[in-house]
């Protein structure tokens, strides 16, 4: 049945005979043709229905010449399924996907600019129209005077298809088109509007026309399921039946009760609760459906298109005065709203025959799809058709595997993308199985990949780059690097905003979905440095590692912003460790090289080594810059590695003369100097001694600097109640003192020494440019720390005023006024926040300024910067673990073994010291007492056994440039106690240097 009210129309529509019409109250009709209508439409000039997939269309305008004669249009072979009139004419959807365009005098063409497009979805504005296709693609024409086209601000309009490509990539579930601007509805109910907006039609909350598509962030998390556009006013339907209306609102067309413009969207409060289940608007007016039910009308009513009986302007919705049977035997299929007229096509509730065809949906994967390809039934060619049509179209994929049947359809914000996970990885392992299939797959995959938009619109449009990892880590190894590398291109050339929607999306996946993110990219990574490492070069490669690096380095700042529970172990890649094994023996190998060169000419072999070397430091200097995939200990061989390439080989030595009394003060004498080169390494040569400097009299310079740092008149540094060691804030030292200090703690780090000053970790994450915590000043000042904490778990507001504090510190104020102001419940966190930065920055901002400076100037080499503060700080400090057995099975004799009564003895002995005794061992031995990192496994320990006649009279002996610890035979473990004691004890100088 058909009912329609409004402007007087020829009696039946001429779809039956004037006498087989009824007459309802307030001037409804109704019908009930002999060829059931399966859809209609209502515009400005034309009214067209559908009957067995031919159309008729029916004049609607008085002036028009053949007013009310039903024209039934010459389609030749085409059944139709959608009509869709707007200003002048019409557009007609064929059962194939075809469009056809009816003008003003009924004649119908195809659409130009379609060609081998389905199309699924048509709507039509006054003077423009839109299609959406299969493939979740939406194509434009008509005239763009207000933008309406979305394609750009100087586009003049198209009679034929122009293809929106901003919207390329979303998956679109409906399109709508107004007097002169045009909406379209994703999947996951984004809004995107555009084109005329002189009463707030797009609901952006101003009156300024756009030009390209929109995204109406208002109605973001409303769950919209529809949209529908009037002449200057727009409405939505969100899932729970609630409408919001706005734009124009000069007839009432809004229901919201005025008769004013709302440039944002606005509920209509009178509808609010009912369970509304479409709504559509006309030029000046707006129909809602009520659970399929009733018909609730609003707006301009002047020619009773209202259907209430009112010829006037009502901005509150009232009932449509339907038919009683309409209620009782019928079902509304579908409300239709034109420029005078309305229409209502209704449907028995159990009749199925020849109702109207719903729109078809964007084609988009599935697991039901998947298994019919696996089954075999369809041929190849239809196989392949429909894998080219849903992997070719990034909207198709971006629309499949969602939680159809959840809220989680609808994200509520950017951060939660939609996605069935466990459909995703479920459907794509069966494709797996297939190798056809997955051939077919990526064959299409990379060419699609080659389309994606880097400035997409919405953040479902980034979708796609959650789906194809997981498709491609199931490919083999070639085939799998290559499609990895496109889809890293592709990220890395998206735009700042949807960076941020991508590493969201990231952040909330679920752990094993970002494990096998990480486990993609690690892998192509480490697969170009095994090729690398194997003696392949080319810009190429290493332009191709720095995209999987910068993937991965997103990828880990999501992790560690996020606190992901995934092991910072699963980013390494371990084949740095063989890049660094290749660049030592290609030293090697150079040197030999190097060495015959001076008894002949250079070799073709000594030039493709050089390039060679030089190619793999160019590799290490890539790696430095993404340092979470190398492990402290590889980390710590690229910074050595780094070294090499700085030092001038021409330079003058770096000899530094020093008294043992006066370490400092010669220290700041020779830097003071400026002679001295800090890219080449620095040798120490005690006065009045005969030693060598081989690393151990170096390493004895800078355990004697610390000792007399600390002791320093100037008191530049002071030590805390914990032991450690910060800026003093109150000394009158001269800026240079701290750039001094700067200078020799980052010369000792540059010549891979230890400083015995126990800085806290805070120096550290100051360098690297992090910001120290509570947990940091817990360490510098327990006591402090303590306090603090206590003051924020404190519950009781009445104990924290009885402390009585105000934002100063030591006298100094925080903020402006702070000793007028009260630390409360409320502020605590802030005077926390103020006291722990006061500490670590405002009261020593200077000093560490100059010391920072000081500390790059002794240090050149700013690859220390890749390390983390911990490493840093075991670099600089040592590690800070004492693990002795690991001393013992690290070493090595020489002239005795292991097992020898002596050698025994002196285990034993070495045992019984006290942790200061066994600590000064280790200056005797090495000239500090810092352990390296690594342990001291990463340490030289040889003892030589020393046979003489006078053996009970010598003193152990150490070459400390060489870790050789020489021991007389003794003749008892008594001696071998007390000479070993009176040597680690008494002893300044270290035997043979």
């Amino acid at each position: 049945m058909l009912c329609f009210w409004g402007s007087q129309i020829r009696e039946g529509l001429g779809l039956v005979k004037p006498e087989q019409v009824r007459h309802g109250n307030s001037g409804i009709q109704s019908v009930c043709p002999r060829l059931i209508v399966q859809d209609m439409s209502a515009g400005r000039s034309f009214a067209g229905f559908i009957r067995d997939g031919k159309v008729s269309v029916l004049r609607l305008r008085s002036e028009d010449r053949n007013n009310g004669k039903l024209i039934q249009l010459q389609l030749k072979n085409d059944r139709i399924r959608l009509i869709v009139c707007g200003g002048d004419g019409a557009v007609l959807l064929s059962d194939l996907g075809k469009v056809l365009i009816m003008d003003k005098s009924t004649v119908c063409k195809p659409l130009k600019g379609l060609d081998n497009r389905q199309v699924i979805q048509i709507t039509c504005g006054d003077h423009h129209s839109m299609a959406l296709t299969k493939d979740g693609q939406v194509f434009v024409w008509g005239e763009n005077s207000h933008g309406q086209l979305g394609l750009r601000k100087d586009h003049p309009g198209s009679p034929s298809a122009q293809h929106v490509q901003s919207l390329s990539g979303v998956p679109l579930a409906q399109i709508s088109a107004g007097g002169d601007h045009s909406f379209v509805l994703s999947l996951s109910g984004v809004v995107f509007g555009w084109g005329k907006n002189s009463a707030g039609q797009l609901g952006l909350g101003d009156t300024t026309d756009r030009h390209i598509p929109t995204i109406l962030n208002s109605l973001n998390g409303k769950k919209t399921v529809s949209i529908s556009c009037g002449g200057e006013h727009t409405a939505a339907l969100s899932k729970g039946g609630t409408v919001f209306t706005f734009g124009s609102g000069g007839s009432g067309q809004l229901g919201h009760n005025s008769f004013r413009d709302e440039h944002h969207p606005r509920v209509v409060a009178e509808l609010w609760g009912s369970e509304v289940s479409q709504v559509t608007c006309g030029r000046h007016y707006t129909l809602v459906s009520i659970t399929s039910k009733l018909i609730y009308s609003f707006g301009c009513g002047l020619q009773g298109q209202l259907g209430n009986g009112e010829m006037i302007a009502q901005s509150v919705p009232f009932p449509v005065d339907l038919p009683t049977e309409c209620n009782r035997e019928y079902t509304i299929e579908k409300i239709i709203a034109g420029e005078n007229h309305s229409f209502a096509l209704f449907f028995k509730e159990l009749e199925s025959k020849g109702k109207s065809n719903p729109s078809r949906g964007v084609l988009t994967l599935n697991d039901r799809m998947i298994d019919r390809w696996l089954s075999g039934t369809d041929p190849w060619a239809t196989i392949k058709q429909e894998i080219n049509a849903v992997f070719s179209s990034p909207a198709s994929l971006n629309g499949s595997f969602l939680k159809m049947n959840r809220d989680d359809q609808y994200p509520r914000s950017e951060e939660h993308c939609g996605l069935d996970f466990d459909l995703v990885k479920t459907s794509f392992a069966k494709l797996s199985e297939n190798k056809s299939l997955m051939s077919e797959v990526m064959k299409v995959v990379e060419q699609m990949l080659r389309s994606l938009n880097p400035k997409p619109v919405g953040e479902e449009s980034l979708r796609v780059y959650l789906l194809l990892p997981e498709l491609i880590r199931r490919l083999k190894k070639q085939q799998r690097t290559e499609l990895t590398e496109a889809l890293a291109s592709k990220i890395l050339q998206l735009d700042p905003d949807a960076h941020k929607v991508l590493e969201k999306y990231w952040s909330k996946i679920p752990d094993d979905w970002l494990k096998g993110l990480v486990r993609l990219f690690r892998r192509a990574s480490a697969e170009l440095i095994g090729q690398i490492s194997s003696g392949k070069m080319g810009y190429d490669l290493t332009r191709r590692l720095k995209r999987f690096l910068k993937i991965l380095q997103m990828i880990y700042q999501v992790h560690c912003n996020a606190n992901r529970d995934i092991p910072k172990r699963d980013f390494l890649i371990h084949e740095i460790c063989d890049l660094l094994d290749t660049l030592q023996a290609t030293f090697k190998d150079l040197l030999m090289q190097l060495f015959l060169l001076l008894q002949s000419a250079m070799t073709d072999d000594c030039e493709d080594m050089l390039k060679l070397k030089d190619y793999y430091f160019g590799t290490i200097e890539i790696l430095v810059k993404f340092p979470f995939v190398a492990d402290t200990v590889c980390k710590r061989r690229m910074f050595h590695y780094l070294q090499w390439q700085l030092f001038k080989p021409r330079a003058s030595a770096n000899v530094l003369h020093i008294n043992r009394e006066s370490v400092w003060l010669d220290t700041l004498m020779y830097l003071r100097q400026k002679k001295h080169t800090y890219r080449n390494p620095l040798q120490v040569t005690f006065i009045g001694e005969n030693g060598v400097d081989m690393r151990g009299l170096s390493a004895e310079f800078f355990s004697l600097l610390s000792q007399s740092l600390l002791k320093w008149e100037k008191k530049v540094l002071e030590v805390h109640e914990s032991s450690l060691v910060w800026f003093n804030p109150d000394g009158m030292q001269a800026n240079r003192d701290f750039y001094y200090l700067g200078v020799i703690c980052g010369m000792a780090l540059y010549n891979r020494h230890y400083i015995n000053i126990e800085f806290p970790l805070a120096l550290f994450k100051k360098l690297l440019q992090q910001s120290p915590t509570l947990n940091d000043l817990e360490e510098l000042s327990p006591v402090e720390a303590r306090s603090l904490k206590s003051l924020l778990e404190e519950d009781e507001e009445e104990v924290v005023d009885m402390l009585f504090l105000d934002f100063t510190v030591k006298g100094k104020k925080l903020i402006p006024n702070g000793d007028q102001i009260e630390v409360t419940k409320v502020n605590r966190q802030k005077y926390v926040d103020l006291y722990v930065n006061f500490v670590f920055n405002k009261s020593v901002k200077k000093q560490f300024k100059h010391f920072s400076r000081g500390f790059y100037k002794g240090c050149p080499l700013d690859a220390w910067s890749m390390f983390h503060p911990e490493e840093l700080q075991q670099l600089f400090q040592g590690s800070p673990k004492y693990e002795w057995k690991e001393l013992q099975l690290c070493a090595s004799y020489e002239k005795c073994s292991a097992s020898d009564e002596l050698i025994k003895n002196f285990w034993t002995v070495f045992y019984e010291l006290s942790e200061e005794n066994k600590r000064k061992f280790l200056i005797f031995l090495y000239g500090t007492d810092r352990v390296p990192v690594g342990g001291f496994s990463k340490r030289s320990l040889k003892i030589l056994l020393l046979d003489c006649a006078d053996a009970d009279d010598r003193l152990p002996e150490a070459q400390t440039c060489f870790g050789r610890l020489i021991i007389p035979k003794y003749s008892d473990i008594n001696t071998l106690r007390n000479k070993l004691i009176h040597a680690i004890s008494f002893c300044e100088v270290f035997g043979r240097g």
